[in-house]
């Protein structure tokens, strides 16, 4: 057992890891011996194969641990035996031919076109300026498929009404002009309107009740204030509504690559996370419709 405790007492010394990592840290090694205690009696860390370890994984698997965390108890034994190597406890890490598990990427949050429909075509909005303004926001996350800095930047002048096109500044400042639906047209206006009676001065399009910009701790507010009135779903983000309009497109056809420009991804890979969502889709749609599914 002292072993270990060196360890923790090691990483405690170099100040860089929080207690809750450390405590991680502890209990898989409490783990992994109880673990190997069960399967060969005492035993010592010397003496530990790569086989043991992948049996350990296969255990692990079994029981129902995710892969993310196995590949932390995984990376957690492997950096105790680079511990021992140092204090030329062993002379080789057991750890080092060992394989981890491949973690899934997760499916990205979206919110059905029903729920976005009911949101943004009834009256979920006020009807003063901040009312006009968070349908706007809301409506420019989902219908424009932008970034939240690339909404809060935004200028009157990067406004073509009668285009209906927006032009954001996205990462690594590449310019993109995105189309955007018609019917954003009359919450855009109106908003616009009211902005020019009640606020004067700054270029942005997105104001607060005092005239600055708005700010991200706003946007997020009033996204989530008003998804969680058409959704239950756990996370409510403005980059929901992003992914909301990627699966949105690709369900309805729209061309993989012609997306990966609108969301201005620099290569096909990001958006093809995307594809997995409208894969989902489809094997329910099989589910329901083959008579022998």
């Amino acid at each position: 057992m002292a072993l270990q405790e060196d360890f923790i007492k090691y990483l405690q010394f170099e100040k860089r890891y929080s207690e809750h990592t450390l405590v991680a840290y502890h209990t898989d090694l409490v783990q992994f011996i109880h673990y190997m205690n069960n399967s060969d009696g005492d035993f010592d860390f010397k003496g530990v194969t790569s086989k043991q370890i992948r049996s350990w994984i296969i255990f692990l698997m079994e029981e129902g641990v995710s892969a993310r965390s196995i590949n932390r108890k995984i990376a957690t034994l492997r950096s105790f035996y680079k511990f021992l190597m140092r204090q030329e406890i062993v002379d080789v890490s057991p750890v080092q031919l060992v394989t981890t598990p491949k973690v899934g990427k997760k499916l990205p949050f979206f919110v059905q076109k029903e729920n976005l429909d009911q949101l943004l075509d009834h009256d979920f909005f006020g009807h003063d300026f901040e009312g006009a303004r968070d349908k706007v926001i809301v409506s420019l996350l989902y219908g424009a498929g932008i970034r939240l800095a690339e909404l809060k930047n935004l200028t009157c002048q990067n406004i073509d009404i009668p285009g209906h096109t927006i032009k954001v500044l996205g990462k690594g400042n590449k310019e993109r002009i995105i189309p955007y639906p018609k019917s954003i047209d009359q919450p855009l206006t109106e908003y616009l309107k009211l902005r020019d009676e009640v606020l004067k001065g700054t270029g942005f399009l997105l104001l607060t009740s005092e005239g600055e910009q708005v700010y991200d701790k706003l946007i997020y507010r009033v996204v989530k204030k008003h998804l969680s009135m058409v959704t239950t779903i756990s996370k409510k983000s403005p980059h929901v509504l992003r992914h909301s309009f990627a699966t949105h497109l690709l369900n309805n056809g729209a061309d993989l690559n012609a997306v990966k420009e609108l969301l201005g991804h620099s290569n096909l890979s990001a958006t093809q996370v995307y594809t997995h969502t409208t894969f989902e889709k489809l094997k329910e749609i099989y589910k329901q419709a083959h008579p022998r599914a």
